[in-house]
This record gives structure tokens, C-alpha cells and sequence, in this order.
């Protein structure tokens, strides 16, 4: 079975080690965590879940949220045994684990790679350590370079991300920065450009002035470089924001942007499952209480009305190269194919060479991805 048709299972784990200046997870800064208790409720919750998506395997596994990479591999390996005696596995399944460029997080890239991860994904963020501090960064460029050859040595597929944008970035600087995080070698990359977020540290020091982000046509200008460099080096935008060689795709995340279904389960994890948004409980105390109390973690289990499911399926595919497919969306919200988009639209943001229509295949070109959410509105409203 392929990828496209498979299952996929992302697994929260919440806890961080230190406060993050631009998430939201600094509430779950622990020192310590009962481990075998984590371990006992993480399979209690995918095992409720597993009796209610039976039907195919698993292609992937994500463990991600705060710092996965500081999950005892015993734990690690529980759960992907459980998730394979539940669903199985699809040939050749992606797990993916997030980990932090720390010497700390790398000494256990062994052991977790014995306990089945076959994929890491790095937070290097930046190869400057100026950049780093302002991103509130633990790591140097040093620590982080270390970190990424512990990875390369233990793990066939390697990812890791960057960010640009950043305050006062000129182009030529992040070409030389880029340029160094491709002759790395790896099989993938993730650039995202600086976005602030509300309620974080970076949201008051830029309503302070504090804080001077590129403006737009600059940030045009280093996402046009970004492209052009990957894509000269074999590595293409698949995504808006992701880049791989042919063939090394993310298939997890695959699983989001084609909207398919997957599994979430941990404080905080979202999921969809035969057209039901599923929510945990974002307080891992809150979490743990209601798994006790209702056998799992769920807040909310929302069946999504054809409409927004409709909505969904056009603002995750539209960020894929390959766009999306016309005739699925229509069924997904229960409409015909030419009922999907604005026809007038449509036809105004093609000629301005925004989007492509080809047959039922939708996609938005090199032109329209940069205004994306400008495209997609018009579209669909």
C-alpha cells in the first residue's frame, strides 16, 4: 500500500528542558517526569484510538511536540511496537523523531535509531550564532554541527531546518548560509521565514519597535533566492516551505497537506479520523485525568461538516507543488467538481499566472506561492 493511502501516527510528547521565547510550550518545562507512568498512558491513548481506525497500516510515525528527543527509548520502542500489533506497518514506514541540536539530545541517537526511529528531523534554526541567541537558541553552530554528524552517522534519512527572514537578513547572507546547509548532504531541508507569533516574546519586541522584520518585498526576494539555490542543488520545493531530493519527501507530512487521514495522541496532539477532528488535551495534567477518567485523552471529537472539510483539503494541498485534486475535494465536500472554486476567480488569478488548471489538478505556481493565503481566499472565500 502506498504512502498516500496509508495511516500515519504523530505522538506528543510535551515536556521541554528549557523556555522557548517563540512557543507556547514553556507551561511544560519539567525537571523531572515519570516515565514508566508517560509510557503506560501514551499506549492506553493509542490503543483507544486504534479501535477506532482500523482499515489501514501505518506509512509513518512523528514523534514530535516538546522535546521528543529526551523520550527514554524504552519508551520509544513501546510505542512503535504497540502501533505496528495494532495497524501494522506499510512497507518501507517512515518514524520521524524531532530532536534539538544539543550534545545532550545527540548521545542518545543510538540507542533511539536501535528503538526503531529511522528518520530525524533537527532543529539547527540557524548556522549563526548571533541569529541563534536572538532566536533563544541553547545551542551554538558548533553544538549543532556536532549534533548533525551524530545524526548522519546513525540515521539514513536527515532532516533539518533553518530559518530565514530573520531581522535585518540580506539576501546574499542567507545565500552563504544556505548554501552551506546544502553542502551538508542531507535528503531535506525545512526554511520557514520568521513569523511572529501573538503572546510571544518576539510579538512585544516588534509592537515595540524593538524588533525589525524584513518587509514583504524583501521577504519575497529571500524566498525567491531560497527556491532558485534548492532547486539548482537537486532539492526542489515540494512544499512552500520544504525541499527534498526526489523521492525523500517528507511522507508524515505528506499525510497532513494531501489530507488523509492520521492519528494524534499525547497532550495537545490533533488528528483526523474518517472526517472527525480529534483534539487532546493540551495540560498534560488535564490529559492524564481524563485518560483515567475516560479511558483516553480526548477534549473533543468534532465531526467536520463537508464545508470545512472541503476548506481543509484546499488550504493544506494548495501549499504542495503538486497541488490538489479537484474531483477528491468536490467529494470530500460533497459537491461537483466545478462547485469547488470561484470559476471567475479562478480565471483571473490563472491569467495573472497565480495558479494552474490543468484537467481536475489545481496548483498554485512559483508566482502564487508567496501570496498563497491571498490566492486561496479568492478561490474559495
Amino acid at each position: 500500500m502506498s504512502s498516500a493511502t496509508a495511516l500515519a501516527l504523530y505522538v506528543h510528547w510535551p515536556f521541554c528542558v528549557s523556555k522557548c521565547p517563540y512557543c507556547d510550550f514553556n507551561s511544560h518545562v519539567r525537571d523531572t517526569v515519570d516515565q514508566e507512568a508517560w509510557r503506560a498512558a501514551l499506549l492506553a491513548d493509542l490503543a483507544y484510538e486504534a479501535g477506532l481506525s482500523q482499515g489501514a497500516p501505518l506509512g509513518s510515525i512523528f514523534f514530535g511536540g516538546g522535546t521528543p528527543s529526551l523520550m527514554p527509548p524504552a519508551t520509544v520502542a513501546a510505542i512503535i511496537a504497540a502501533a505496528e500489533q495494532a495497524w501494522g506497518f506499510a512497507p518501507g514506514i517512515e518514524i520521524t523523531l524531532e530532536a534539538n541540536p544539543s550534545s545532550v539530545e545527540a548521545a542518545r541517537f543510538g540507542d533511539l535509531a536501535v528503538a526503531g526511529v529511522n528518520r530525524v528531523s533537527l532543529g539547527l534554526q540557524a548556522l549563526d550564532d548571533a541569529a541563534l541567541h536572538f532566536l533563544g537558541r541553547a545551542h551554538d553552530v558548533a553544538e549543532g554541527l556536532a549534533a548533525l554528524d551524530t545524526a548522519q552517522a546513525h540515521f539514513a534519512r536527515v532532516s533539518f531546518d533553518l530559518i530565514y527572514a530573520r531581522p535585518d537578513q540580506l539576501v546574499a547572507a542567507w545565500e552563504a548560509e544556505l548554501a552551506r546547509a546544502i553542502s551538508f548532504g542531507t535528503e531535506h531541508l525545512s526554511l520557514y521565514q520568521l513569523t511572529i507569533e501573538a503572546g510571544t516574546r518576539f510579538a512585544t519586541d516588534a509592537a515595540a519597535g524593538r524588533l525589525h522584520i524584513p518587509h514583504a518585498d524583501a521577504g519575497a526576494d529571500l524566498f525567491e533566492a531560497t527556491r532558485a539555490m534548492t532547486a539548482a542543488a537537486g532539492m526542489p520545493a515540494y512544499e512552500i516551505s520544504n525541499h527534498a531530493r526526489p523521492g525523500c519527501e517528507s511522507r508524515h507530512n505528506l499525510t497532513y497537506w494531501r489530507y488523509t487521514d492520521y492519528v494524534g495522541i499525547g497532550p495537545g496532539a490533533h488528528g483526523r479520523r474518517s472526517g472527525v477532528a480529534t483534539v487532546r488535551h493540551k495540560k498534560p495534567e488535564n490529559w492524564i485525568s481524563a485518560l483515567a477518567r475516560n479511558g483516553h485523552g480526548a477534549e473533543s471529537e468534532t465531526p467536520l461538516a463537508p464545508d470545512m472539510r472541503l476548506t481543509e483539503a484546499m488550504l493544506m494541498g494548495l501549499r504542495l507543488r503538486e497541488g490538489v485534486d479537484l474531483a477528491r475535494v468536490a467529494a470530500l465536500g460533497g459537491r461537483k467538481v466545478d462547485g469547488v472554486v470561484d470559476a471567475r476567480a479562478a480565471t483571473l488569478l490563472e491569467a495573472e499566472g497565480l495558479i494552474i488548471c490543468e484537467g481536475h489538478r489545481l496548483r498554485a505556481t512559483d508566482a502564487g506561492m508567496p501570496v498563497l493565503n491571498a490566492v486561496i481566499a479568492a478561490l474559495i472565500g
